[in-house]
């Protein structure tokens, strides 16, 4: 019994961490954030950060596995597909979380230097997400979409909306309807659905 104490107490200890550093990258990026920093906002020493997380990158892996891990309840969105109104539940979910969703923009838009090491988490994340996002508009619609495109060539559209409209949330919060934006896009894949 002892064990599963102790494991659900390193549990909670990581993902308190993982919160930390999401605030920390938030705030200064991946390159500006410190393991220093990020167990200070924790509550632990360095030393005690990499009790749980052997260095910056396994932190930074760490964060992006628990931010889909949050965005998708764990499941394999290839395999069992979300539907058009899940994935504008998380669009919605991701107007109340700017921490996170700047955390990962920010992550996403370093990533692109071919050193970063969060640069191959992002290739791989993006394949697995348009294959899950053409599986998701092909349980909507079939093999072919109202506006008369494939699942295929609509998915890359949806994700790169997606996140087009996170970037510009997140520079206008107050005055910017990431949701709403997100629903005209969809009424555009399927002009004649309710509004």
């Amino acid at each position: 019994m002892p064990s599963i104490q102790h494991s659900a107490r390193g549990h909670a200890r990581r993902e308190e961490i993982v919160r930390a550093a999401i605030e920390v990258i938030a705030e200064r990026g991946y390159r500006g954030a410190s393991l220093a920093a990020v167990a200070e906002k924790a509550g632990l020493s360095q030393q005690g950060l990499l009790h749980y997380f052997r260095s910056k990158e396994d932190l930074l892996i760490g964060v992006l596995q628990w931010r889909a891990e949050t965005d998708t309840g764990g499941r394999d969105i290839v395999a069992d597909p979300m539907s058009l109104a899940a994935t504008q539940g998380v669009v919605e979910a991701n107007a109340h979380r700017e921490a996170i969703v700047r955390t990962f923009s920010a992550l996403l838009g370093e990533s692109v230097t071919g050193d970063h090491p969060a640069a191959e988490y992002f290739r791989i994340r993006y394949r697995r997400v348009r294959e899950a996002m053409t599986a998701t508009l092909r349980l909507e619609w079939g093999d072919r979409l109202p506006s008369g495109l494939t699942p295929e060539e609509a998915a890359p559209l949806v994700v790169a909306i997606m996140d087009g409209l996170q970037y510009q949330w997140l520079h206008e919060p107050e005055s910017f309807d990431m949701p709403a934006a997100f629903k005209a896009f969809v009424r555009l894949l399927d002009p004649k659905a309710a509004p």
